[in-house]
């Protein structure tokens, strides 16, 4: 079952090919999938760190190039979504 909540509406579509792309699914990454990067870098939205986590965590998965490609807003709006899976739940 897709959780909408983790999916991102691109506003410059990723082509592959003849293939467009105009949403990614952000799944929740596991400790393996954050290797080799600072979490610190990841919540602050470092850009090289996300383009090293983000092809673990897509659907379907973006290559470190399309991630490279990727337009600056829709770069921030994945980085929304990663930082929302490292901030701890509030216990209110």
């Amino acid at each position: 079952m897709e959780n909408k909540g983790n999916v991102v509406t691109l506003e410059t579509p990723v082509m592959r090919g003849e293939q467009e792309i105009n949403t990614i699914e952000v799944i929740k990454p596991n400790s393996g999938a954050l290797r080799g990067t600072r979490l610190a870098d990841l919540a602050g939205s470092d850009v090289d760190a996300l383009i090293t986590v983000l092809p673990r965590i897509t659907l379907p998965t973006l290559t470190k190039a399309e991630c490279m490609n990727l337009d600056p807003a829709d770069l921030i709006s994945l980085a929304g979504k990663v930082i929302g899976f490292l901030s701890p739940k509030s216990d209110e």
